[in-house]
């Protein structure tokens, strides 16, 4: 939404700003088709072919990540805790072989499918089941464990880090390639030498356009995407990093409820819940989950 509303106000006051300045919007747009192939054509061009398919698609999925904003909300934060609150409680009640049946098959757990945002994003239900299932094979030393965690997070952020680099390489390389735009357009200028001084000048206001056109889609478009990308990423891996804490909590012999009250704590600012609104939260789970 503020993406949105951040491009609209960046429209209306540049080229506002422009008009109101005695400028006459009929040269920009006039030479903005050809301009806008050449420069964002010749942009999309050099990102093709310096990236992987992977990381094209998603680089085109952080531009709707970003217009939509971060994926998981305070709710979202509440039921993560009492899912795992669930599931360290059933290891520590029950024992490793109750929870057994919740991670071998996710889909088929009454725990995780009381919360079907969370069970409907793989990355997240095979975190916590490949680490819980470690657990249940007596991997229960927790600084191996969280070596181990910290290097699948590290890998995962960085492969979706890397699609957030190329939309920012393609921003930092817009400005060049409006002056490689406008060069052309003067190279057309010089050809024309010879024609009276307000066609020349029509001509080298278009090929300036090429100029602007670099700048303004470098620094105030496709950069404060990739800025609010990079955002968005960076918030919702802290999602990933709550599962971590709570679950090596857990393995230094602390109890479901410290485990997950020190994940709780670093749950980002804006969205964590306060401790009583958790607490009403655990208390109001059927019982049968357990």
């Amino acid at each position: 939404m503020f993406v949105v509303i951040g491009l609209a106000v960046v429209l209306v006051m540049v080229f506002g700003g422009f008009v109101l300045a005695g400028g006459k919007m009929v040269m920009i747009t006039k030479a903005l088709p050809l301009e806008l192939m050449m420069i964002f054509g010749g942009a999309t061009g050099g990102m093709i072919s310096g990236n992987s398919s992977g990381v094209l698609k998603g680089a085109m999925g952080g531009i709707m990540a970003a217009l939509k904003g971060n994926k998981w909300k305070p709710e979202d934060y509440k039921d993560l805790l009492s899912l795992l609150f669930l599931l360290v409680k059933t290891m520590r009640t029950k024992g490793v072989v109750a929870v057994e049946a919740h991670i071998e098959d996710p889909h088929e757990s009454k725990i995780f499918q009381h919360f079907p945002k969370i069970s409907e994003d793989h990355h997240v239900v095979e975190f916590i089941a490949d680490y819980l299932r470690m657990m249940t094979m007596s991997f229960e030393d927790a600084m191996q464990m969280e070596d181990a965690m910290v290097m699948d997070l590290e890998k995962h952020h960085k492969e979706e880090h890397e699609n957030q680099h190329a939309l920012q390489t393609m921003a930092d390389g817009l400005p060049a390639i409006g002056i490689v735009a406008a060069v052309l357009g003067i190279i057309k200028t010089m050809g024309s030498i010879n024609k009276p001084v307000e066609v020349l000048g029509g001509m080298i206001g278009s090929a300036l356009v090429g100029t602007f056109l670099g700048i303004f889609l470098s620094y105030l478009i496709v950069a404060p995407i990739a800025q609010r990308y990079n955002q968005v990423l960076r918030e919702d891996g802290q999602f990933m990093e709550i599962i971590k804490i709570v679950l090596i909590s857990y393995l230094n012999g602390n109890a479901p409820q410290i485990a997950v009250e020190l994940g709780r704590r670093n749950v980002p600012s804006h969205l964590m819940p306060a401790f009583l609104e958790l607490e009403e939260h655990l208390a109001e789970l059927p019982p049968d989950l357990v």
